[in-house]
C-alpha cells in the first residue's frame, strides 16, 4: 500500500537506491516553499473572511495557462462526485467563449504577464463580477489591471513554480469555493513517516532512471478513470516541463483505457520496446450493472457483472499479458477517492519529479526554453 487509501504495484526491478534515499532526506530537510506548499502548516496569503464571503456563489470561473490551472482542474475532475457547483476553465484561446455575467472570476497568472492569460480576462472580465487575481507581488499587466478594476488579489508565492502550485494558493483557493476540505489535502507530514511510502517511492524512482539509461524514454498512463484525465494532464506537465532540459527527459503520453485496447495496444505489446508504463484504476460505487435479459448464451458470464467489475476485469487481464510479455509497469488502485487521496498523489508525482531532477542534473523548477517562444511571439505582434 502507497498509503490507506491507495494500492500500489511497483515497477518489478531490484536496483540500488542508496543515493536516491540520501537525496531525498536532504530535500525534506530543506527550507523548500513547494514542499512546505504540501503541509498543514502552510500560510496562504489570502484569509478565511474571503471564503466565507464567497462561499455561496454555484458559479466559479478559472482563467489561466499550464500551472496556473492545471492542478485545480485535476482536483475538480477527481473530487466532482463531492462538488455540487458549476466551474468553467478557461485554458486556451478559444473562439467560442461564453461570458457569464454572474460568477467568480479567479485570474491566475505568476508573472502576471501570461498573454493567453491577458488575452482571456480581456475577453471574459466584466466590473459587475467578483474578480479575483493570484499573481506575484510586483509590477505587471495583471496586477495592474487588478488595481484598476479594483479587484481582489491574492500574492502568488514566489518561491513556488506553476506546476508545482497546486496545494498554494493557487489550487486551494477555488478547492475551498468548491466545497472542499484543504487540510486534508495536506498529507507530506503524515507520508514521510510511513516507511512503505518512502520505500516505494525511492525503489520507484531508481527504476525510472533505469529506463532513462536504456533509452525508455516514454512514460504511458493507462488510465481506466476518466475523472483523472486531469489529473495526468497536471502530471504530464510537471513531468516534461521539469525534466526536458539539456536532452534529457521523459514524454509523458495518456492513454485512456479501455478503449486504447482497440486502437494503440498492439503497438504498446508488440512495438519498440522504448516504452514504460502506469496502470491506473479508481474503485466506483453504484455503476451500471448489465441487463442480464439482452445476454445471450455465448456471453452468459457478463451476467450480473457491473460496469466497475468488467473494467477492473480489463485492467487485471490486461497486467497479466505485460508481466508474460515482460513489459515494465506500475500499478496505482484507488480505494477512496477524497482530498487525502489525492493529496497523496500530489505528493507522490512532486516528490518522484524532484528526485528525477537531482539524479539527472537538471534543475526541476525552471523552465527556460519556453521563454523563447514567449520573446518570439511578441516580436511578431509588435
Amino acid at each position: 500500500m502507497l498509503s490507506k487509501d491507495i494500492k500500489f504495484k511497483n515497477f518489478n526491478i531490484k536496483l540500488s537506491s542508496k543515493k536516491i534515499k540520501n537525496d531525498l532526506y536532504k530535500i525534506l530537510k530543506e527550507d523548500n516553499e513547494i514542499l512546505n506548499s504540501l503541509r498543514p502548516t502552510y500560510k496562504y496569503s489570502y484569509n478565511k473572511k474571503l471564503i466565507k464571503k464567497l462561499k455561496k456563489e454555484n458559479v466559479l470561473s478559472i482563467i489561466g495557462m499550464g500551472g496556473s490551472v492545471l492542478g485545480t482542474q485535476a482536483i475538480y475532475h477527481f473530487l466532482k462526485h463531492k462538488i455540487k457547483k458549476t466551474i468553467n476553465f478557461h485554458d486556451n484561446l478559444e473562439s467560442n467563449l461564453k461570458i457569464d455575467q454572474k460568477n467568480i472570476n479567479i485570474i491566475v497568472s505568476k508573472s502576471g504577464n501570461t498573454l493567453e492569460t491577458i488575452t482571456n480576462a480581456n475577453l471574459l472580465l466584466k466590473k459587475k463580477c467578483q474578480n479575483i487575481f493570484i499573481t506575484e507581488s510586483k509590477n505587471s499587466y495583471l496586477r495592474s489591471l487588478a488595481l484598476k478594476i479594483k479587484a481582489e488579489i491574492i500574492d502568488h508565492n514566489n518561491f513556488i513554480g506553476g506546476r508545482y502550485s497546486v496545494l498554494s494558493e493557487v489550487g486551494m483557493l477555488p478547492a475551498e469555493l468548491m466545497g472542499l476540505n484543504e487540510k486534508k489535502f495536506k498529507q507530506l507530514n503524515n507520508l514521510i513517516k510511513n516507511k512503505n511510502f518512502i520505500n516505494l517511492l525511492i525503489t520507484n524512482v531508481s527504476s525510472t532512471l533505469s529506463f532513462i539509461k536504456n533509452k525508455k524514454l516514454n512514460s504511458i498512463i493507462l488510465n481506466y478513470d476518466s475523472y483523472s484525465d486531469n489529473l495526468f494532464k497536471w502530471y504530464q506537465q510537471l513531468l516534461a516541463e521539469s525534466l526536458g532540459k539539456k536532452g534529457k527527459g521523459i514524454l509523458p503520453t495518456i492513454s485512456s483505457m479501455p478503449k486504447d485496447n482497440h486502437s494503440l495496444m498492439q503497438l504498446y505489446l508488440d512495438g519498440p520496446k522504448n516504452n514504460f508504463f502506469t496502470f491506473f484504476y479508481a474503485k466506483e460505487k453504484n455503476t451500471l450493472k448489465i441487463n442480464n435479459k439482452e445476454i445471450i448464451q455465448s456471453h452468459k458470464y457478463l451476467q450480473n457483472k457491473t460496469l466497475e467489475k468488467i473494467k477492473f476485469s480489463q485492467k487485471i487481464a490486461t497486467e497479466n499479458v505485460f508481466l508474460r510479455k515482460q513489459i515494465p509497469f506500475r500499478s496505482f488502485e484507488i480505494l477512496n477517492k477524497d482530498e487525502k487521496s489525492l493529496g497523496d498523489l500530489f505528493c507522490f508525482f512532486i516528490l518522484e519529479t524532484i528526485l528525477l531532477g537531482r539524479a539527472l542534473n537538471v534543475n526541476p523548477y525552471d523552465q527556460p526554453s519556453v521563454e523563447l517562444i514567449k520573446k518570439e511571439t511578441k516580436k511578431i505582434l509588435i
